[in-house]
């Protein structure tokens, strides 16, 4: 499970690997999360809030793309960062989980949206979950 930050033209665009589908979307979650607020998620974390989250989208990919949309929307509203997932209940196009987060004073990096741009979760030629993802900043 990783995440990797490559060049995009006045966004970021990340690629996300991961053996699981949970670990995309936990994977996912991190490397927004280290986005919005460098090493957050490195240091000891309590995650003393949490928020629970239902998303429905017509599949997988969209489902990633509007699960990262809600948490960013979370963390916006409750001026946090959040560094963990719990997966309560997936299917292809639903998702119902937790994300666990803690209160910041300032972020490093804001983000606008999370794109469909590039968006495509795939099985690769390891056998392995991946995709890009473009923020807007």
């Amino acid at each position: 499970m990783k995440y990797e930050f490559h060049p995009h033209t006045a966004d970021i665009r990340m690629k996300v690997e991961a053996n699981t589908l949970t670990e995309v979307f936990e994977t996912a979650l991190l490397g927004m999360s280290e986005i919005m607020k460098e090493g957050f998620c490195n240091q000891p974390f309590n995650g003393s809030l949490k928020v629970d989250i239902r998303i429905e989208s017509k599949d997988r990919t969209c489902l990633l793309i509007d699960f990262l949309s809600e948490a960013l929307s979370v963390s916006y509203d409750e001026k946090a960062v959040f560094c963990q997932l719990e997966i309560k209940k997936m299917e292809t196009n639903l998702l119902e989980a937790s994300i666990y987060g803690e209160a910041i004073n300032k972020l490093d990096e804001e983000i606008k949206a999370v794109t469909y741009h590039e968006a495509n979760l795939i099985k690769n030629q390891q056998n392995k979950w991946e995709t890009f993802i473009i923020f807007d900043i």
